[in-house]
Protein backbone atom coordinates (compact mmCIF):
# COMPACT_ATOMS: atom_id res chain seq x y z
CA UNK A 1 0.00 0.00 0.00
CA UNK A 2 0.94 3.85 -1.02
CA UNK A 3 2.21 5.85 2.19
CA UNK A 4 0.74 9.43 2.17
CA UNK A 5 2.66 12.42 2.94
CA UNK A 6 1.02 15.34 4.87
CA UNK A 7 2.66 18.03 2.77
CA UNK A 8 2.11 17.42 -0.37
CA UNK A 9 4.77 18.58 -2.67
CA UNK A 10 3.96 17.33 -6.48
CA UNK A 11 1.01 18.28 -7.68
CA UNK A 12 -0.95 17.92 -11.63
CA UNK A 13 -0.15 20.76 -13.69
CA UNK A 14 -1.96 19.56 -16.87
CA UNK A 15 -4.26 17.58 -18.04
CA UNK A 16 -5.33 16.16 -21.74
CA UNK A 17 -7.01 13.35 -23.48
CA UNK A 18 -7.91 11.96 -26.97
CA UNK A 19 -10.32 9.23 -28.13
CA UNK A 20 -10.84 8.84 -31.95
CA UNK A 21 -13.61 10.13 -33.80
CA UNK A 22 -15.71 7.36 -34.89
CA UNK A 23 -18.76 7.22 -32.39
CA UNK A 24 -20.72 4.04 -32.25
CA UNK A 25 -24.26 4.78 -30.82
CA UNK A 26 -26.46 1.61 -29.20
CA UNK A 27 -28.29 1.82 -32.35
CA UNK A 28 -25.61 0.93 -34.16
CA UNK A 29 -24.68 -1.94 -32.61
CA UNK A 30 -28.50 -3.25 -32.53
CA UNK A 31 -27.46 -3.26 -36.16
CA UNK A 32 -25.44 -6.30 -35.74
CA UNK A 33 -26.20 -7.65 -32.42
CA UNK A 34 -29.51 -8.43 -30.60
CA UNK A 35 -29.54 -5.21 -28.36
CA UNK A 36 -31.22 -2.16 -28.28
CA UNK A 37 -30.75 1.56 -26.86
CA UNK A 38 -33.24 1.18 -24.17
CA UNK A 39 -31.52 -2.46 -22.91
CA UNK A 40 -28.12 -1.05 -22.43
CA UNK A 41 -28.53 2.66 -21.63
CA UNK A 42 -31.22 1.11 -18.45
CA UNK A 43 -28.35 -1.55 -17.36
CA UNK A 44 -25.11 0.56 -18.15
CA UNK A 45 -26.35 4.42 -18.84
CA UNK A 46 -24.04 4.17 -21.82
CA UNK A 47 -25.39 5.82 -25.13
CA UNK A 48 -22.36 6.12 -27.17
CA UNK A 49 -18.22 5.12 -27.43
CA UNK A 50 -15.78 6.39 -29.61
CA UNK A 51 -13.94 3.19 -31.46
CA UNK A 52 -10.68 2.95 -33.60
CA UNK A 53 -9.67 2.16 -36.58
CA UNK A 54 -6.50 0.45 -37.91
CA UNK A 55 -4.44 3.29 -37.56
CA UNK A 56 -5.08 4.58 -34.01
CA UNK A 57 -3.10 2.42 -32.14
CA UNK A 58 -2.87 2.54 -28.01
CA UNK A 59 0.01 4.31 -28.77
CA UNK A 60 -0.97 7.05 -31.41
CA UNK A 61 -3.94 7.45 -28.94
CA UNK A 62 -1.40 7.99 -25.88
CA UNK A 63 0.40 10.70 -27.85
CA UNK A 64 -1.90 12.72 -28.67
CA UNK A 65 -3.53 13.03 -25.14
CA UNK A 66 0.10 13.26 -23.78
CA UNK A 67 0.48 16.44 -26.36
CA UNK A 68 -2.53 17.86 -24.74
CA UNK A 69 -1.31 17.81 -21.63
CA UNK A 70 1.89 18.96 -21.79
CA UNK A 71 0.45 21.77 -23.57
CA UNK A 72 -1.61 22.58 -20.81
CA UNK A 73 1.55 22.92 -18.16
CA UNK A 74 3.36 24.34 -20.57
CA UNK A 75 5.98 21.86 -20.80
CA UNK A 76 8.53 20.73 -23.61
CA UNK A 77 9.03 16.96 -24.23
CA UNK A 78 11.91 16.96 -23.27
CA UNK A 79 11.45 18.30 -19.60
CA UNK A 80 10.06 14.77 -18.75
CA UNK A 81 12.04 12.39 -16.97
CA UNK A 82 9.44 10.04 -15.81
CA UNK A 83 6.53 8.12 -18.28
CA UNK A 84 4.44 5.71 -17.34
CA UNK A 85 1.28 4.11 -19.16
CA UNK A 86 -1.35 2.41 -17.71
CA UNK A 87 -2.98 -0.04 -20.65
CA UNK A 88 -3.91 -3.59 -20.59
CA UNK A 89 -4.04 -2.98 -24.60
CA UNK A 90 -0.51 -2.40 -25.58
CA UNK A 91 0.17 -2.27 -29.02
CA UNK A 92 2.74 -5.63 -28.71
CA UNK A 93 3.87 -7.66 -26.28
CA UNK A 94 7.24 -5.86 -26.57
CA UNK A 95 8.57 -3.40 -26.50
CA UNK A 96 6.22 -1.46 -24.26
CA UNK A 97 4.03 0.81 -25.22
CA UNK A 98 5.42 4.06 -23.08
CA UNK A 99 8.79 2.99 -25.16
CA UNK A 100 7.04 3.72 -28.16
CA UNK A 101 5.37 6.98 -26.84
CA UNK A 102 8.77 7.88 -25.72
CA UNK A 103 10.36 7.83 -29.41
CA UNK A 104 6.79 9.72 -30.73
CA UNK A 105 6.72 12.60 -28.43
CA UNK A 106 10.60 12.76 -28.19
CA UNK A 107 11.34 12.55 -24.69
CA UNK A 108 14.46 12.11 -23.81
CA UNK A 109 16.73 9.27 -23.93
CA UNK A 110 17.39 9.34 -20.18
CA UNK A 111 13.77 9.45 -19.40
CA UNK A 112 12.91 6.29 -17.34
CA UNK A 113 9.05 4.39 -19.28
CA UNK A 114 7.58 1.43 -18.80
CA UNK A 115 3.67 0.41 -18.73
CA UNK A 116 1.97 -0.69 -15.97
CA UNK A 117 -1.26 -2.99 -15.99
CA UNK A 118 -4.13 -3.24 -13.27
CA UNK A 119 -6.57 -3.28 -15.87
CA UNK A 120 -9.53 -0.02 -15.31
CA UNK A 121 -7.63 0.83 -12.24
CA UNK A 122 -3.81 1.26 -13.97
CA UNK A 123 -4.37 5.12 -13.83
CA UNK A 124 -4.31 5.41 -10.02
CA UNK A 125 -1.96 2.66 -9.49
CA UNK A 126 0.43 4.65 -11.99
CA UNK A 127 -0.41 7.76 -10.29
CA UNK A 128 0.54 6.75 -7.05
CA UNK A 129 3.73 5.13 -8.32
CA UNK A 130 5.04 8.44 -10.58
CA UNK A 131 4.72 9.65 -7.04
CA UNK A 132 6.49 7.85 -4.88
CA UNK A 133 8.98 8.29 -8.02
CA UNK A 134 9.05 11.53 -8.04
CA UNK A 135 9.26 11.90 -3.88
CA UNK A 136 12.56 9.71 -4.25
CA UNK A 137 14.14 13.05 -5.60
CA UNK A 138 15.76 11.32 -8.82
CA UNK A 139 12.83 12.26 -11.08
CA UNK A 140 10.98 15.87 -11.97
CA UNK A 141 8.20 15.76 -13.74
CA UNK A 142 6.54 12.98 -14.57
CA UNK A 143 3.72 11.85 -17.70
CA UNK A 144 1.12 9.45 -16.67
CA UNK A 145 -1.25 8.78 -19.17
CA UNK A 146 -4.32 5.88 -19.19
CA UNK A 147 -4.57 4.77 -22.93
CA UNK A 148 -6.81 1.57 -24.03
CA UNK A 149 -7.56 0.28 -27.41
CA UNK A 150 -10.36 -1.78 -25.80
CA UNK A 151 -12.15 -2.77 -28.98
CA UNK A 152 -9.13 -5.11 -29.91
CA UNK A 153 -9.84 -7.49 -26.85
CA UNK A 154 -14.23 -7.54 -27.54
CA UNK A 155 -16.30 -10.15 -28.66
CA UNK A 156 -18.49 -8.50 -30.92
CA UNK A 157 -21.31 -11.40 -30.98
CA UNK A 158 -21.40 -11.31 -26.73
CA UNK A 159 -23.81 -8.67 -26.07
CA UNK A 160 -22.96 -8.57 -22.40
CA UNK A 161 -19.64 -7.23 -22.70
CA UNK A 162 -18.84 -5.66 -26.44
CA UNK A 163 -21.38 -3.12 -25.63
CA UNK A 164 -19.48 -2.05 -22.37
CA UNK A 165 -16.29 -0.41 -23.47
CA UNK A 166 -14.61 2.02 -25.60
CA UNK A 167 -11.48 3.11 -26.73
CA UNK A 168 -9.49 6.61 -25.15
CA UNK A 169 -6.52 8.07 -23.63
CA UNK A 170 -6.33 10.57 -20.93
CA UNK A 171 -2.89 12.09 -19.76
CA UNK A 172 -1.48 14.34 -16.74
CA UNK A 173 1.73 15.68 -15.95
CA UNK A 174 3.09 15.37 -12.62
CA UNK A 175 5.41 17.93 -11.00
CA UNK A 176 6.62 20.00 -8.06
CA UNK A 177 3.28 22.68 -6.69
CA UNK A 178 4.10 26.14 -7.73
CA UNK A 179 5.58 28.51 -5.61
CA UNK A 180 2.29 30.59 -5.23
CA UNK A 181 0.19 27.34 -4.55
CA UNK A 182 2.24 25.29 -2.51
CA UNK A 183 -0.74 23.64 -0.62
CA UNK A 184 -1.58 21.73 -4.26
CA UNK A 185 -0.86 18.21 -4.57
CA UNK A 186 -1.53 14.26 -4.09
CA UNK A 187 -2.63 14.33 -0.48
CA UNK A 188 -2.75 10.59 -0.16
CA UNK A 189 -3.32 7.43 -2.37
CA UNK A 190 -3.99 4.01 -1.27
CA UNK A 191 -4.08 0.67 -3.59
CA UNK A 192 -5.16 -3.10 -3.27
CA UNK A 193 -6.22 -6.25 -4.96
CA UNK A 194 -8.80 -8.48 -3.22
CA UNK A 195 -7.79 -12.01 -3.15
CA UNK A 196 -9.37 -15.28 -5.45
CA UNK A 197 -11.57 -12.67 -7.60
CA UNK A 198 -8.98 -13.36 -10.66
CA UNK A 199 -11.87 -15.20 -12.38
CA UNK A 200 -14.33 -12.29 -12.26
CA UNK A 201 -13.05 -10.26 -14.78
CA UNK A 202 -10.45 -11.37 -17.01
CA UNK A 203 -8.78 -12.62 -20.79
CA UNK A 204 -8.50 -15.79 -20.57
CA UNK A 205 -6.26 -16.54 -23.16
CA UNK A 206 -2.69 -15.13 -24.96
CA UNK A 207 0.38 -14.25 -23.09
CA UNK A 208 2.12 -17.35 -21.70
CA UNK A 209 -1.21 -19.07 -21.78
CA UNK A 210 -2.03 -20.58 -25.24
CA UNK A 211 -4.95 -19.34 -27.26
CA UNK A 212 -7.10 -22.07 -27.92
CA UNK A 213 -10.71 -22.01 -28.84
CA UNK A 214 -12.08 -22.10 -24.59
CA UNK A 215 -9.48 -19.68 -23.95
CA UNK A 216 -10.01 -16.80 -26.45
CA UNK A 217 -8.35 -13.54 -26.16
CA UNK A 218 -11.52 -11.68 -25.40
CA UNK A 219 -12.78 -10.45 -22.08
CA UNK A 220 -15.23 -12.28 -20.28
CA UNK A 221 -16.70 -10.95 -17.27
CA UNK A 222 -19.05 -11.96 -14.05
CA UNK A 223 -21.22 -9.11 -13.87
CA UNK A 224 -23.14 -9.15 -11.04
CA UNK A 225 -20.03 -10.58 -9.11
CA UNK A 226 -18.07 -7.32 -10.23
CA UNK A 227 -20.40 -5.02 -9.50
CA UNK A 228 -20.95 -6.10 -5.66
CA UNK A 229 -16.73 -6.30 -5.14
CA UNK A 230 -16.34 -3.00 -7.33
CA UNK A 231 -18.87 -1.22 -4.76
CA UNK A 232 -17.27 -2.34 -1.97
CA UNK A 233 -13.36 -2.05 -2.54
CA UNK A 234 -14.20 1.91 -4.12
CA UNK A 235 -16.27 3.04 -1.05
CA UNK A 236 -13.84 1.53 1.54
CA UNK A 237 -10.55 2.91 0.24
CA UNK A 238 -12.65 6.55 -0.12
CA UNK A 239 -13.28 6.22 3.51
CA UNK A 240 -10.14 5.09 4.48
CA UNK A 241 -8.28 8.07 2.72
CA UNK A 242 -10.38 10.74 4.30
CA UNK A 243 -10.37 8.97 7.70
CA UNK A 244 -6.16 8.92 6.59
CA UNK A 245 -6.51 12.63 6.22
CA UNK A 246 -8.73 13.63 8.94
CA UNK A 247 -11.37 14.81 6.05
CA UNK A 248 -15.20 14.15 6.03
CA UNK A 249 -17.06 13.39 2.86
CA UNK A 250 -18.71 16.93 3.07
CA UNK A 251 -14.98 18.48 1.78
CA UNK A 252 -14.96 16.66 -1.17
CA UNK A 253 -15.67 18.88 -3.96
CA UNK A 254 -15.45 16.50 -6.65
CA UNK A 255 -15.31 12.43 -7.62
CA UNK A 256 -14.03 11.19 -10.47
CA UNK A 257 -14.86 7.76 -10.26
CA UNK A 258 -14.10 5.04 -12.83
CA UNK A 259 -16.54 5.50 -15.74
CA UNK A 260 -17.90 1.80 -16.03
CA UNK A 261 -21.45 1.42 -15.19
CA UNK A 262 -24.08 4.09 -14.26
CA UNK A 263 -25.32 1.74 -11.83
CA UNK A 264 -22.06 1.47 -10.04
CA UNK A 265 -21.31 5.36 -9.67
CA UNK A 266 -24.42 6.06 -8.44
CA UNK A 267 -24.06 3.08 -5.47
CA UNK A 268 -21.43 4.68 -4.75
CA UNK A 269 -22.79 8.03 -4.32
CA UNK A 270 -25.03 6.63 -2.09
CA UNK A 271 -23.01 4.77 0.43
CA UNK A 272 -20.54 7.72 0.44
CA UNK A 273 -23.54 10.21 1.46
CA UNK A 274 -21.95 12.65 -1.49
CA UNK A 275 -24.99 13.53 -4.27
CA UNK A 276 -24.35 12.44 -7.44
CA UNK A 277 -24.07 16.27 -8.30
CA UNK A 278 -20.75 15.97 -7.22
CA UNK A 279 -19.17 13.40 -9.35
CA UNK A 280 -18.49 13.79 -12.75
CA UNK A 281 -20.13 11.44 -15.09
CA UNK A 282 -19.28 11.05 -18.82
CA UNK A 283 -20.01 7.16 -18.97
CA UNK A 284 -22.88 7.77 -21.23
CA UNK A 285 -20.28 9.30 -23.99
CA UNK A 286 -17.51 6.85 -23.47
CA UNK A 287 -18.42 3.80 -22.24
CA UNK A 288 -15.86 1.82 -19.76
CA UNK A 289 -12.51 3.07 -21.61
CA UNK A 290 -10.44 0.68 -18.21
CA UNK A 291 -7.50 2.93 -17.64
CA UNK A 292 -8.35 5.80 -19.54
CA UNK A 293 -11.73 6.31 -18.28
CA UNK A 294 -10.60 8.36 -14.94
CA UNK A 295 -8.21 11.00 -16.94
CA UNK A 296 -10.18 11.52 -19.75
CA UNK A 297 -13.09 12.38 -17.12
CA UNK A 298 -10.79 14.41 -14.96
CA UNK A 299 -9.47 16.28 -18.03
CA UNK A 300 -13.12 17.17 -19.07
CA UNK A 301 -13.93 17.94 -15.38
CA UNK A 302 -11.15 20.30 -15.51
CA UNK A 303 -11.68 22.42 -18.78
CA UNK A 304 -15.60 22.64 -18.16
CA UNK A 305 -14.73 24.59 -15.01
CA UNK A 306 -15.81 21.72 -12.49
CA UNK A 307 -12.66 21.36 -10.42
CA UNK A 308 -11.11 24.92 -9.19
CA UNK A 309 -7.94 25.92 -7.45
CA UNK A 310 -7.99 24.69 -3.70
CA UNK A 311 -11.00 22.07 -4.96
CA UNK A 312 -10.25 18.23 -2.73
CA UNK A 313 -10.83 15.62 -5.55
CA UNK A 314 -11.58 12.03 -4.74
CA UNK A 315 -10.30 9.45 -7.51
CA UNK A 316 -11.57 6.28 -7.35
CA UNK A 317 -11.52 2.71 -9.57
CA UNK A 318 -11.29 -0.54 -9.77
CA UNK A 319 -10.79 -3.17 -12.32
CA UNK A 320 -9.49 -6.97 -13.03
CA UNK A 321 -7.39 -8.27 -10.71
CA UNK A 322 -9.60 -7.45 -8.71
CA UNK A 323 -7.64 -4.44 -7.99
CA UNK A 324 -9.08 -1.35 -6.83
CA UNK A 325 -7.46 2.55 -5.64
CA UNK A 326 -8.25 5.78 -5.11
CA UNK A 327 -6.20 9.40 -4.55
CA UNK A 328 -6.98 12.49 -2.91
CA UNK A 329 -5.97 15.57 -5.02
CA UNK A 330 -5.78 19.11 -3.41
CA UNK A 331 -6.26 21.04 -7.29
Amino acid sequence: MSTPSATPSFTILGTGSHAPSQVVTNDDLATSIETSDEWIHSRTGIRARHLSGPEDTTTRLAVNAARAALLDANLAANQIDLLIVATCTPDLPMPSTASLVQNELGLSPRAACFDLNAACTGFVYALDTAWAMLSSGRYHHALVIGAEKMSTVLDWTDRTTCVLFGDGAGAIILGPAPADHPASGILAARLGTIPSTSDLLRIPGGGSSPLTPEARRYITMKGREVFKFAVRGMEEVARELLAEQGLATENIALVVPHQANLRIIHAISEYLEVPRERFFINVERYGNTSAASIPIALDEARRAGRVQRGDLVLLVAFGAGLTYGGALVRW
